[in-house]
């Protein structure tokens, strides 16, 4: 049944559930109420039970693959969650908007100052504070799946083109995000396990260019890459945006679709309707209480995460696009104007799920601090995705009318 149920995924479309969940208004509207349950859940009498659930270790130690629900979510579902924006990216470099070089420089560069801007922030805000040697690194990543959702919702009116420049500053951003990871964060690469990784994703490519369409033989490919970038200390998420990025997106002469569109056609209900709200119910679950609450507001290094994510990404995303549009008038996208940047900067400030990786990662030996920091992160994350959306639909309404004159 496993095997029917794969053969029919990467085949035609099998049911109008899954042409629904295709809709990105769909999945936001989804992965905000896993993002509610679990806060939910988890400041509840029955928050013991959601932590015994999150914490369950299953996998296979002999592989290294003994990991908890959570980790699993992680690293596993949001592999399937990257490897369907990678393709839609891969897909935008080579025949859509980002083709032209001076367009794909505008979300790269806006990126790198939503990055920059933010760990500077941070330091400022917390400098001499116990961590923030470490915790800089927490508003530096725009969360995508939160973000795409957030413009869906609010945005729908929207030129195409404000998508399509938000998916390529939030994939940059969140690679941005993932080297700061694997770079400040990693006790060490196994280099055995990366060239295991690089052999994988090599072989892939080498059945792309052969035109090979045997899922057998990808399926695979994908979890030995997967399992060896996970082994060599590498966010293994990274696998899904490189394999998406390795897939051939021109069709072949007589060919209806090229391998990229049918892959990201079949996916994207999986991604949308299970992987990402399953990883928010297990990744959102942070304790809101009043004392929490208290050191959010007076501890240096919550404060510090909330002003990078709050102040920081605006002003390094609107800040460096402002820039390069003026530099290279070219690479403004059709039909945003300055205000309509703002907003969009706007989104970048919803941090949530790198930047509460990260905030694990960085305060491991500041428990108390750590739990703050998470709840900065998802105060800030929500604050920023409520501005934002107050932002969209206020420049939707004058988009919409642009479009119906009287």
């Amino acid at each position: 049944m496993i095997v029917r149920r794969l053969k029919a995924s990467l085949g035609e479309p099998v049911s109008e559930l899954a042409r629904y969940l295709r809709t990105e208004t769909v999945g936001g509207i989804i992965l905000l109420a896993a993002t509610a349950v679990a806060l939910i859940w988890a400041n509840s009498p029955w928050r013991d039970t959601y932590t015994a659930v999150r914490d369950t270790r299953i996998g296979i130690p002999a592989l290294h693959l003994d990991l908890t629900v959570a980790q699993w979510a992680t690293d596993g579902l949001l592999a399937v969650f990257f490897f369907v924006v990678g393709l839609e990216l891969k897909r935008e470099l080579v025949v859509g908007e980002l083709s032209s070089t001076r367009r794909a420089l505008l979300p790269v560069a806006a990126a790198l100052g939503g990055m920059v801007v933010p760990a500077g922030v941070a330091l400022l805000v917390g400098r001499g504070a116990p961590g923030m040697e470490q915790a800089w690194a927490i508003p530096v990543a725009t969360d995508i799946a939160f973000a795409l959702g957030v413009l869906a919702l609010a945005g729908s009116s929207w030129p195409s083109t404000a998508r399509i420049f938000l998916l390529g500053l939030a994939v940059a951003d969140d690679l941005g995000a993932i080297l700061v990871i694997a770079i400040v964060f990693s006790a060490g690469i196994d280099a055995v396990a990366l060239l295991v990784a690089a052999a994988a994703a090599a072989a892939y490519w080498f059945l792309q260019r052969r035109r090979v369409r045997a899922w057998w033989l990808y399926v695979p490919l994908a979890l030995v890459m997967w399992a060896a970038l996970h082994e060599a200390g590498v966010h293994a998420t990274i696998a899904g945006v490189a394999l998406g990025l390795l897939t051939r997106v021109r069709p072949d002469p007589g060919e209806e679709h090229a391998p990229a569109i049918r892959l990201e056609h079949r996916l994207q209900p999986w991604s949308a309707g299970v992987c990402v709200p399953l990883f928010a119910l297990f990744a959102a679950g942070v304790p809101l209480g009043a004392q929490a609450l208290r050191t959010v507001v007076t501890d240096p290094v919550p404060l510090s995460v909330m002003a990078g994510l709050l102040v920081g990404k605006v002003v390094g995303i609107f800040g460096v696009s402002t820039l390069v549009t003026r530099l290279v008038p070219a690479a403004a996208p059709r039909g945003l104007g300055r205000r309509d940047m703002l907003a969009v900067s706007m989104l970048g400030g919803v941090g949530f799920t790198v930047s509460l990786l990260i905030a694990e990662l960085s305060l491991a030996d500041l428990p108390a601090t750590a739990e703050a920091a998470k709840a900065a992160v998802l105060l800030a994350s929500t604050a920023a995705a409520l501005i934002a959306a107050a932002m969209l639909a206020r420049r939707g309404r004058v988009h919409k009318r642009a479009r119906h004159p009287g």
